[in-house]
């Protein structure tokens, strides 16, 4: 298999560095600090078209298919995986819910907002004391005439605050019953549904992460996505492009502090030599930049099937497990490379490794990852 980008991925991906350089690198490290959420630089990405890169052009989208997706994520998470994490997970999940299972006036009324990005999106399935346990998730959905009553609270929901509509999955079935979950779509300003705690986190601080939490929450029926009850079997294959979309985020991150590590180690001399002359430099390199490729092909043979419509459980699942780790250990590569500068923030080491980790946890640990993984080599 041959990574070549094709012409429109080569167009995205000049169209993402231009902008980066403008519109991204000034400020990040001052969006770091702050933990401040650049809700206009979405604004001028949903004008790119980057906001809606899957979502079809009837619906205000871009009309593009994952190769090009995967392109967009990885060339700004190179840059910054915060945006690269906000974008994707706008897109992947609230965006791609409910193009996957949304009827055609949901569709019709909130696609063309989220493609442009006039909405922000938000996706909340995992609970304070669930996680990944979701079948054992506490907030409810209890029928109610025309409407269902939601009590409960999410949380390390991306967008939860700054999010004007969120997919959310709830139980309005049996504890532990896959088919006793739903998901509805939920606007801001709905009574009984508000943002809770913003969290204080090591990485990734630009992209907002908080609780949502919902007090006699009342939505009406006509905002289910799909039928009652479909709630967690929609929200396990919206998990398969999300996983695509965190391994496509960690490559970026990878081939980011993989070209940092790359340009210092030309620059910094030692004993009259650039430190890329010195064995145990260029090893490093080269131990970097096999692994980065690799995760590479992992992560377009899974978006490529999933554009042919081809199962990409396993295969997603594997790009995650793989470009995630690999992420991790090119970033912590890279500080070493860069040596007493690269714990400085002087210098872009430490953050490709802050904003790393994040890659081997969010959509599901490593350790599921590896579960799902073994349950489809196992069948």
């Amino acid at each position: 298999m041959e990574l070549k980008y094709t012409e429109n991925q080569r167009m995205i991906a000049d169209m993402v560095r231009d902008f980066g350089a403008k519109h991204i690198k000034p400020n990040m490290m001052q969006w770091d600090e702050s933990q401040e959420f650049p809700v206009e630089v979405f604004k001028k990405l949903g004008e790119l078209g980057l906001m809606g890169v899957l979502v079809p052009t009837e619906y205000g989208g871009s009309g593009f298919g994952y190769l090009e997706y995967v392109t967009a994520i990885t060339e700004l998470s190179k840059i910054d995986g915060s945006i690269g994490l906000s974008m994707a997970a706008h897109n992947s999940l609230c965006t791609g819910h409910i193009l996957a299972f949304g009827n055609e006036e949901q569709k019709q009324k909130y696609l063309p907002k989220l493609a442009t990005a006039e909405w922000i999106g938000a996706w909340g399935l995992t609970e304070p004391n669930t996680g990944s346990d979701a079948g054992n998730m506490r907030t409810v959905a209890v029928e109610d005439g025309d409407y269902y009553v939601i009590n409960g609270a999410k949380n390390f929901i991306t967008h939860g605050k700054i999010g004007n509509v969120a997919v959310v999955i709830v139980r309005t079935g049996e504890v532990g019953d896959s088919h006793g979950m739903t998901a509805f779509v939920i606007e801001k300003g709905t009574p009984g549904f508000s943002a809770g705690r913003k969290e204080d986190k090591l990485g990734m601080r630009a992209s907002e992460t908080t609780e949502l939490i919902f007090q006699d929450c009342r939505v009406h029926k006509s905002q289910i996505l799909g039928n009652v009850g479909e709630g967690f079997i929609q929200a396990m294959k919206v998990l398969d492009g999300g996983r695509i979309s965190i391994a496509a985020l960690s490559l970026g991150i990878a081939q980011g502090a993989f070209e940092a590590a790359l340009q210092y180690s030309k620059e910094r001399s030692q004993f009259n030599k650039p430190i890329s002359s010195f064995q145990g430099i260029a090893f490093k390199l080269a131990d970097m930049a096999t692994e980065i490729e690799a995760a590479a092909l992992l992560t377009y043979q899974a978006a490529d099937m999933k554009n042919r419509g081809l199962n990409v459980n396993k295969e997603s699942a594997m790009a995650k497990l793989y470009a995630s780790e690999v992420s991790v250990r090119v970033a912590n590569e890279g500080v070493q490379i860069f040596g007493g500068y690269g714990f400085t923030k002087d210098y872009p080491a430490e953050k490709y490794y802050r904003d790393a980790k994040l890659c081997t946890i969010g959509e599901g640990t490593s350790e599921i990852q590896k579960l799902v993984i073994s349950r489809a080599v196992l069948k």
